[in-house]
């Protein structure tokens, strides 16, 4: 695995911390995420829900766009925090929306996917576990 412990439970610390910015009205499910970047920047995100569904984002997708935003497209890792607003944390796993935004950008192979409820109580996978027979932009090539 090229990811060590240290920079899973920082991610892990940093998406936690990121979660505290939820806006979450409706679900009352917070949620924050943690993108590690190959030059060792950390970019971080939260789920931002809107009263007409549609139109919210969820952690995952915001720490993505702000990265692409930045020029930064080689990256290595995420790490989600999620759960309802008072209770304990879940594995918060990304929905197939935010998978699918990760093959767009990151190898499958490498691309590591960490969920936990604390910095002790976590779960990495590859993004190839999470996204089996994925859909990108090698199938539209003739």
């Amino acid at each position: 695995m090229d990811i060590n412990i240290e920079e899973i439970q920082t991610l892990l610390d940093r998406a936690a911390e990121a979660r505290e910015f939820s806006y979450s009205p409706y679900s009352d499910y917070m949620v924050g995420a943690a993108l590690l970047a190959r030059n060792g920047e950390i970019i971080t995100g939260c789920n931002v829900e809107n009263a007409a569904y549609g139109p919210s984002n969820c952690a995952e997708r915001t720490a993505f766009f702000t990265a692409v935003g930045k020029g930064l497209r080689d990256l290595r890792a995420i790490a989600i925090a999620g759960g309802k607003r008072n209770g304990e944390r879940d594995f918060a796993y990304p929905c197939g929306v935010c998978r699918q935004v990760m093959a767009e950008f990151c190898n499958p192979d490498s691309f590591y996917i960490i969920v936990g409820k604390s910095r002790e109580d976590y779960r990495v996978h590859t993004l190839k576990e999470l996204l089996p027979e994925s859909f990108g932009a090698a199938n539209l090539k003739m």
